[in-house]
């Protein structure tokens, strides 16, 4: 038996759709997995498994395929765990082959069934969204990050249990009693967002130097600035953020989804609502400041977007 489950994966600072493809078939037991997989994606299988049983779930001794379309892109995270658990229950025909259609999923599982926080999520429900894709299930704990993009609803689970017995579901209320949908207003958070600490209210003198930082931030220029140790250079640096524009929202989630990526959001966190500030020591490597490596994530450069 075949099924394909929908998921996303990161790229960049990006996301792509990604389809999992599970076959059942008989032969030899084997668990194998195609398409491009990191060492962390080909670790799911004993994961997946291993969750599976202490959930309830035997996986028969038979010959399961996984494949991660599209191949030609290189899959790394640990969010595929759960379209993968999922694919299996679809082909051991726990639910009907309708209950997946047009959901993603996307989650690490523990190996109690419990579903963990992964990185990536909010870039990945815009991709879903621009698809036309109507759920996204995910973990509780990246829900409210999920949830600020219009156009989708968004379903946080706590457990692989919790996902199964919501497709099992056919009645509608029941579904939304077992995972509610989770609702964030984008707006209403930017609109509520706490004041900023720093203020150049707080700095005294240096009238060269905060005129120079006031030119700066209305213009969106660059600035040098050049003195001893102590003159306050790094003080009125950390207080620019405060005199720039608020963040609109457009911005907010663009800074929201390299945090993602970079998993730097807090549990629980929706968007990022203040301008970041980042301040790399001189000794900083070109790839912590730029980004790249073996694992390319966001450098200090990217972190900054949309910030000093």
């Amino acid at each position: 038996m075949f099924c394909n489950i929908l998921s996303g994966g990161v790229v960049g600072v990006g996301a792509c759709l990604v389809g999992v493809e599970v076959d059942m078939d008989r032969g030899l037991p084997s668990f194998s997995m195609v398409g491009s997989l990191s060492g962390e994606v080909r670790e799911s299988r004993e994961r997946v498994s291993v969750a599976l049983k202490n959930s309830g779930f035997s996986i028969p001794p038979t010959r399961l395929t996984v494949n991660l379309a599209p191949a030609d892109v290189h899959k790394e995270g640990t969010a595929f765990d759960l379209p993968i658990a999922v694919g299996i229950l679809q082909v051991m025909s726990y639910f009907g082959e309708n209950a997946t259609k047009d959901i993603l999923f996307l989650g690490e599982l523990g190996l109690n069934g419990e579903l963990k926080k992964v990185r990536g999520v909010l870039p990945i429900v815009q991709a879903a969204a621009k698809a036309g894709v109507k759920q996204c299930i995910v973990p509780f704990a990246n829900a409210a990050e999920g949830a600020v993009i219009p156009g989708i609803k968004v379903r946080g689970a706590e457990s692989v249990g919790q996902v199964l017995a919501f497709l099992q579901q056919e009645n509608e209320g029941e579904k939304e009693k077992i995972l509610p949908e989770v609702s964030m207003d984008a707006k209403l958070l930017l609109k509520n967002r706490l004041p900023e600490g720093e203020d150049f209210a707080q700095v005294q003198g240096q009238e060269m130097a905060r005129r120079a930082a006031e030119i700066a931030a209305a213009g969106f220029h660059n600035l040098l600035m050049i003195g001893p140790p102590g003159a306050g250079k790094s003080m009125i640096a950390r207080r620019i953020p405060g005199i720039l524009p608020p963040l609109t929202l457009q911005e907010s989630l663009e800074v929201t989804g390299i945090y993602s990526v970079a998993g730097l959001l807090e549990e629980g966190q929706a968007l990022v609502t203040k301008r970041p500030f980042q301040y790399p020591h001189h000794t900083i490597s070109r790839a912590a400041l730029t980004g790249g490596s073996l694992r390319p994530r966001p450098g200090l450069i990217s972190l900054s977007h949309r910030g000093v």
